[in-house]
């Protein structure tokens, strides 16, 4: 019963590195990269569609994005979802496919950038907590329930800390590598 709650407690934590990462993906870094796209939705035949199910995206450059639409009928659709987003770069459209390149980030860009990783990188600790939380009042409840002695909340207390600073090492080891991909030209 005490292992379950520190699997789910392990299983949530990696649900929260997971989320870091995706969220991290999409922060540009001056570099090309596919999954900057992944948080556009393009209305589609009235309906909020992901643009990686409307077109192919690939990286024929280092920092150029090239947008193949399967519906060469939706590429205005997929412009004005870009335009309208926040990645803050023109879509450039032939007719065909709509090209993407992504300026060089200056100095000060970089600087905002790892600001918005670190800020980032705090909000995945917080939910972090929030899941050692939840862990420890379940250990709690078990314990008033009489399903476990107070030596072995003791322990699980121990073990959950444990987990919490093994995952919150791991939000510092992304939020590093992100920072040092940014700052580095």
């Amino acid at each position: 019963m005490a292992n379950a709650i520190i699997e789910t407690a392990k299983e949530r934590f990696a649900q929260s590195h997971h989320s870091l990462s995706r969220e991290y993906a999409s922060i540009r870094a001056g570099r090309a990269n596919a999954s900057l796209l992944d948080r556009i939705q393009v209305e589609y035949y009235g309906a909020p569609t992901p643009l990686n199910q409307l077109a192919s995206i690939t990286v024929p450059e280092a920092r150029v994005l090239l947008i193949s639409p399967f519906d060469k009928s939706s590429i205005k659709d997929i412009e004005r979802a870009i335009n309208a987003s926040d990645l803050g770069i023109t879509p450039a459209n032939d007719g065909s496919v709509i090209r993407l390149v992504i300026p060089a980030l200056t100095e000060e860009t970089r600087k905002e950038l790892a600001k918005e990783v670190k800020k980032v990188g705090e909000n995945a600790k917080i939910s972090i907590r929030n899941i050692r939380r939840d862990a420890m009042d379940d250990a709690k409840k078990q314990e008033k329930a009489k399903e476990i002695t107070e030596d072995e909340l003791k322990t699980l207390e121990k073990d959950i800390q444990k987990a919490t600073d093994d995952a919150i090492k791991e939000i510092d080891h992304m939020t590093a590598e992100k920072e040092k991909e940014l700052l580095s030209v």
